[in-house]
């Protein structure tokens, strides 16, 4: 006679990250998709025309499936201005991520518009779109100060770092929730425009971040990415997975914040589908 297996069922984990993550999840999660609507503004803000609606923008990415929007309010307001930040806020029903720099004026207006998520970015005048991670090891005070505020006021923080070992080790002093890992370098090398030597530039970013994720894990930090994905290149980067003893193995990186490759997507195909696409790429097996 058969005995009835009694062992109770692991609880499934929500799709959308609350804190610090445990060191061992239990079951498979699919990774979850931010999308960055930077470039909607930019188009808006070349001409300082009321069009397109960032708001109607953002409730068709929501729609289409996505799991959060994510805004960077840069210091110089070159796309994204501080009235679109706070009627994103008020009208979605999907969580805000806010990309900011490590400044006092950002730091006052983040705690007041409350969003779910700040991540802290590097920031420069003349740059064309963010160039890198942060420099912890140059910035200990300001960042981890930074970072003490936004979760003093209720703000899951998470940093834009470079896939190094020890800009994940110091992210953890620093108390981050989360880090994103910027993938700049091996979204070029995988889109062949390093040159000759694309193709060991590509694995060799490849492996950094797959290392670099795994300590975040251990250090029980959540491990995001962005910067340069295509629909394409985001697939090696999806199948890297995670190594947690006597565990089914599941997606290592957890979430994806990207934007350019969608917003030119949706000028051929439309904003929803490019969404859905995007999804697609990051969710299939």
């Amino acid at each position: 006679m058969k005995t009835k297996n009694t062992t109770a069922k692991p609880k499934m984990r929500k799709s959308i990250g609350t804190g610090r993550a445990p060191s061992t999840p239990s079951l498979l999660l699919m990774p979850r998709l931010g999308v960055n609507i930077d470039h909607l503004a930019t188009l808006r803000q070349l001409r300082n025309t009321p069009y397109p609606d960032l708001l109607e923008a953002a409730r068709i990415v929501e729609t289409a499936g996505a799991h959060q929007i994510t805004v960077h309010l840069r210091e110089d307001r070159r796309h994204i201005q501080d009235l679109d930040v706070k009627q994103l806020r008020a009208e979605l029903k999907i969580p805000m991520n806010l990309e900011m720099a490590a400044e006092e004026e950002m730091l006052r207006f983040a705690t007041r518009i409350m969003p779910d998520w700040a991540c802290l970015v590097p920031e420069k005048r003349n740059e064309v779109t963010t160039e890198g991670g942060l420099d912890l090891a140059k910035q200990k005070k300001r960042i981890a100060g930074a970072a003490a505020k936004l979760r003093k006021a209720g703000i899951k923080v998470s940093l834009f770092i470079e896939p190094s070992l020890e800009a994940v080790k110091l992210s953890s002093e620093f108390g981050a929730d989360a880090v994103e890992f910027h993938t700049g370098q091996f979204c070029l090398a995988s889109q062949s425009a390093l040159g000759p030597r694309s193709a060991a530039k590509a694995k060799m970013e490849l492996e950094r971040i797959r290392k670099a994720a795994l300590l975040c894990r251990k250090l029980g930090m959540r491990p995001h990415a962005g910067h340069g994905f295509d629909y394409v290149n985001v697939r090696p980067v999806v199948e890297l997975l995670t190594e947690d003893p006597g565990d089914l193995q599941a997606p290592l990186i957890e979430e994806y914040n990207i934007g350019h490759a969608i917003v030119c997507r949706a000028a051929i195909v439309g904003l929803e589908r490019a969404v859905r696409e995007m999804l697609s790429a990051i969710q299939a097996p």
